[in-house]
């Protein structure tokens, strides 16, 4: 799948369960294409062991998402992410 462009439904949040961002409310999911550094590497490698319709969750470590840099305010600097994906 890699260098695929997929389409992802997803959640995340942080490990306290405070939800920092979601494609549900906008209703769109966002696309990406896989393994090109478009997303978290979490991301890259989660994604690609699903196949379209799997839902999963990914618990993403911080060397694996925004590291030390965190994101914004919404991501602190080294945060465990959580993330319930749906891949369309």
């Amino acid at each position: 799948m890699h260098g695929k462009t997929v389409a992802v439904h997803y959640e995340g949040s942080l490990e306290n369960g405070k939800v920092f961002d979601s494609s549900y409310p906008r209703k769109k999911p966002i696309e990406f294409r896989l393994g090109q550094g478009q997303v978290i590497e979490g991301w890259d490698e989660g994604i690609a062991l699903l196949r379209v319709g799997d839902k999963a969750r990914f618990v993403i470590p911080s060397d694996l998402g925004y590291g030390s840099r965190g994101a914004g305010g919404a991501i602190p600097p080294n945060a465990t992410l959580i993330f319930d994906v749906e891949l369309m």
